[in-house]
């Protein structure tokens, strides 16, 4: 992937990862457009960075996607990188009286949205490159984030498939692995003591000029090469309490 001259759709790109996304992108001479529901987030990243383009769109309804997908046909047909990083992360129990119902957000968000758009803009004629953002919890899940770490699972295994069903086509599939990281993820407060947004960006900007298909850092580069005993051990770690 050329780091320079794309114009880039950024979904969730106001917050966490996808704003670190959205500055290191512009910082690199791109156009980026970034979508969200909330058009106050969404202004206050234009307040900040006056060239990001926005728009604003509930990810979680079917009809809201379409519509995305033919605004950017209008609009920006130009358009090259599709950056699937929306998702939503719920400290839940199935014990939980509305376990259902925060469920099926977690899936639509984190599943349903970004197949659906990446079925829709690989019919772009300009797209080149397909990023997915997944988790490190796609191999070692976190069961206070039950469906979350399900999700994250789901879409690395469709992201591997993704890369060879497109192998023959110009659309390169890189997918973006954090390990926690200091966000508001899941709630304010939670990942106070993870590391920072910004050695993450760092670090996988570093492996995109080196070409990695699958961009890691920290914990999620031990748990990408871990045995399945290692992930094993790993997991008896996390609720050993």
């Amino acid at each position: 992937m050329n780091l320079s001259n794309n114009k880039i759709l950024i979904t969730g790109g106001a917050s966490g990862i996808g704003l670190g996304l959205t500055e290191r992108f512009i910082q690199e001479n791109n156009t980026v457009i970034i979508c969200g529901r909330r058009e106050s987030v969404l202004n206050e990243v234009k307040a900040k960075f006056p060239s990001v383009i926005t728009k604003v769109c509930d990810l979680s309804l079917e009809e809201e996607r379409i519509e995305l997908y033919k605004w950017i046909q209008e609009n920006h047909p130009d358009l090259n990188v599709l950056i699937n990083n929306a998702g939503i992360q719920k400290w839940v129990s199935v014990t939980d009286s509305d376990f259902y119902e925060s469920m099926k957000a977690e899936i639509s968000t984190n599943i349903e949205a970004p197949l659906h758009l990446t079925s829709l803009f690989i019919e772009l004629k300009s797209l080149t490159t397909v990023m997915n953002v997944t988790s490190g919890l796609a191999f070692s899940p976190f069961a206070k984030v039950p469906v979350y770490s399900a999700t994250k699972a789901f879409f690395r295994s469709f992201t591997l498939s993704l890369r060879h069903l497109l192998k023959a086509t110009n659309i390169e599939v890189i997918e973006i692995i954090p390990p926690a990281l200091n966000t508001d993820l899941g709630g304010v407060g939670l990942h106070d003591a993870h590391p920072s947004v910004s050695s993450f960006i760092e670090s996988i900007f570093e492996q995109l000029k080196d070409g990695r298909p699958e961009l890691t850092f920290g914990t999620s580069e031990t748990r990408l090469n871990a045995s399945a005993e290692d992930l094993r051990n790993h997991f008896n770690a996390m609720h050993a309490n």
